[in-house]
Formats: C-alpha cells, structure tokens, sequence
C-alpha cells in the first residue's frame, strides 16, 4: 500500500545530535551545583524533556519548577542546534525519495519544538516536513504512542499507510506494541542494534547504503 504519512524522529534517526543529549542532564545539573548519579543519562533517556524535568526536580530536590528546568536544559544543549548539529549523511535524498513517492513527512520527537525548527532551518530541511509533533505538546513521552497516533491522524493516514523512522529501541517497542510499522535507523547511540534489527520491520545501516535503499523501496 502506498505510504501516506512518515513519521521522523528526530535526534539520531535523522541528525547526527544524540552527543548532544548524552550528557546534557549532567551538564545541567553539575550547573546547579548538584552531583549527577551515574545512571541518569539512562534513566532520561526515554523521557520527554517535561518528564526528565520532573524527574530531576524529585529526584535532586531542585527548588525550581518544571518548566524553569526544562528551559535550563535547553539552555544547555540550544547552542549546538542554532549552529552545529548536522543532518546524516544522505538523509536529504532519502526525503526526496520519499516526498517523490506521495509521501507526506513531519517529526516526532522528544526535543522542543524551538531547537528542532532552528536546526531545519540552518540546514534548509525545513521545507521536507509539513508538521513537528513534539513530546511536551502532546503531553507524552515515547513510552506511549501518543505522539505516534496523532501524527498520523494529522495526515488522516491508518497504520497501513504509515511508517515510523527511529533509532531507539525504547520507541521502536513501543511504535511496534501499538501495530505501527517501523524503519531503524542504525545510530551508534543505541547499544542494541541487534535487537533493533530483530523486532523493527525494515532496519537502515545508512541513509547512503545503496542496497539498503534498494532493499527499502522493493519492500513499500
């Protein structure tokens, strides 16, 4: 069937920006003043900006709000998406390709809506997407499939019609639980990429590896 409506996360799937988010709740909270635990960066990682915020404030006593932690966060890492962070290699065409086909393309991600439209911008991609979903709007990280299903609602697409890119296997389980088809996207940020392979239904090494792109459009 023909696919209506693609649905990109956004870090490590389609930017090389996952360094960014490795030590970012650390930074933060060594600029409290705060000793961050050795298992936050893993214990965040599934969460959206607002939940990793709350988590932060219970979990290291913060007298600040949500929203006063999340800006903070943000304050952090925004500089790398106003001026560094890059697209992977080949994704340009890889959009093209798709939008080429009827495809329409928007971003599902767990970074504020402000950092992922800078970014897309600086790398004129911004035209590629008609719509940012993001975790903190929709009111749910991607432990849940919230953000999946409106996406998808928002191009009135069914899940037959709809394929999700993403890198984590937190959210490839999750797109999966809930009957969505699911492309991996290969990003050295996921440890797991054996089981990523197993349970994702097309698995991409590279937007640049020919046969996988061959591989990928002969399974549509």
């Amino acid at each position: 069937m023909k696919i209506r409506c693609a649905i990109f996360d956004f870090d490590g799937t389609l930017f090389d920006s996952m360094y960014v988010w490795d030590t970012a709740a650390e930074r933060y909270l060594r600029s409290l003043g705060k000793d961050p635990a050795p298992t936050v960066r893993e214990e965040v990682r599934i969460m959206s900006l607002h939940q990793a915020a709350e988590y932060l404030k219970d979990g290291y006593a913060l007298s600040l709000t949500a929203e006063e932690i999340v800006a903070g966060i943000n304050r952090v890492v925004e500089q790398a998406y106003l001026h560094d962070v890059q697209p992977k290699a080949g994704a340009a065409a890889f959009l093209d390709a798709l939008k080429d086909g009827g495809a329409s393309l928007c971003i599902a991600t767990a970074t504020d809506r402000y950092l992922i439209e800078a970014a897309l911008r600086r790398c004129h991609m911004d035209s590629y997407f008609d719509a940012v979903f993001t975790c903190s709007e929709v009111g749910s990280g991607k432990d849940e499939p919230v953000i999946y299903r409106e996406a998808m609602a928002h191009f009135h697409a069914d899940r037959e019609q709809t394929l999700i890119f993403e890198d984590a296997i937190h959210a490839v389980q999750t797109a999966k639980a809930d009957r969505f088809r699911v492309v991996a996207v290969s990003d050295p940020s996921e440890t797991r990429q054996a089981e990523l392979r197993r349970i994702s239904d097309f698995y991409l090494e590279s937007y640049e590896n020919a046969e996988d792109l061959r591989k990928f459009a002969s399974a549509l």
